[in-house]
């Protein structure tokens, strides 16, 4: 009986997903794929020669949290940039075909759209194998002209939102100073961290969904199998960034939610632990996070929403998200088995 009424009771927030409005200001990633089929052994040197199969380019970083968002039916408003380039332009296509607004994503010449390009190679029907991935940066992070630009689209996307994402990977279009500057558009509506490398330098958000690596650097400690050192560490953590809620994730181990006035909730990883892939799987958790406690779920019910969509996507191959039909079959067939408090 416990089990359904908390069943209707997720299956209800997910309903309200379409009703919502989120903006996003991220640092937008070019995620592009490119499949080849192993041909023979170069003779110039010890390596494998591919013949080129097929190429796709999908959002990722920011940019994969917005198409979670989309494709959970939030109606969402992206804020970053992109440079005048190919990826850029393919980025920008990609969120026209999803009925993304793109009016505060800002086009900047000279720049380099953040693109990383994996090789994945493999024989006739066989597994495709990520071979090696190559980087493409931009030199400088984005200067004050454009911050300008992305600090009034925040501003003005804010007011009409139910809840505001930030996801930091570090390129610049995000940033604690960024946030300062939009924060009193966003003091009424819950604000989502999810920040690489500078998690400790924020204040004053609503909520954070890191994984237990960024915590371990942020802190410059190793928790290892050490539960309660976790736990510890996430307290530590809250504490610094004055959190409402924390959620941490843990690959195979599924993730602890922490919030103020409730004790530390284990949530064991839903689904098989025999991954497919784990790219931007913390991108489909902190939409789905926000997306949820926009529409009003507390923080224990948002992370089992958010841990669903985790074990779903890590079963897919490449960039992916999650839907609402896939979310509602995933409550639909169970709750993850023994969910407790820490």
């Amino acid at each position: 009986m416990k089990h359904a009424r908390e069943s209707d009771r997720l299956r209800r927030i997910v309903h309200a997903f379409s009703q919502l409005t989120i903006t996003a200001v991220a640092d937008l990633v070019a995620d592009e794929f490119v499949f080849g089929e192993i041909s023979r052994v170069s003779r110039e040197a010890p390596v494998l020669i591919l013949k080129h199969r097929e190429r796709t380019v999908l959002p990722g970083g920011g940019g994969n949290a917005i198409y979670n968002l989309a494709d959970l039916g939030v109606n969402v408003f992206p804020v970053g940039v992109v440079g005048d380039d190919e990826p850029g332009r393919l980025l920008l296509q990609r969120f026209r075909e999803k009925k993304i607004p793109i009016g505060g994503i800002f086009k900047i010449k000279g720049y380099t759209t953040v693109t990383k390009t994996r090789i994945l190679a493999g024989m006739a029907h066989t597994n495709r194998q990520q071979v090696v991935r190559v980087d493409r940066e931009p030199e400088s992070v984005p200067d004050s002209n454009v911050e300008r630009d992305l600090v009034l689209a925040a501003r003005e996307y804010a007011r009409a939102s139910d809840a505001l994402l930030l996801s930091d990977y570090g390129y610049g279009a995000v940033s604690p100073g960024i946030l300062d500057q939009v924060r009193t558009a966003a003091r009424s509506i819950p604000i989502l961290l999810d920040s690489r490398y500078r998690l400790l330098q924020y204040r004053n958000v609503t909520a954070a969904t890191p994984n237990e690596p960024e915590i371990e650097e942020a802190l410059g400690i190793k928790i290892g199998a050490d539960f309660d050192r976790l736990l510890s560490a996430g307290k530590t953590v809250m504490e610094r960034l004055r959190l409402q809620s924390l959620v941490i994730t843990r690959g195979h181990d599924g993730m602890v939610a922490m919030s103020r006035r409730h004790k530390p909730v284990r949530i064991p990883i839903f689904g098989s632990d025999q991954v497919a892939d784990v790219t931007g799987a913390g991108d489909t958790v902190i939409a789905t996070f926000a997306a949820a406690l926009a529409a009003g779920a507390d923080n224990e019910a948002a992370a089992r929403l958010a841990n669903y969509a985790g074990g779903i996507v890590v079963m897919k191959r490449g960039t992916a998200t999650v839907s609402c039909q896939e979310l509602l079959a995933a409550i639909e067939k169970g709750q993850p088995r023994n969910s407790r408090p820490a």
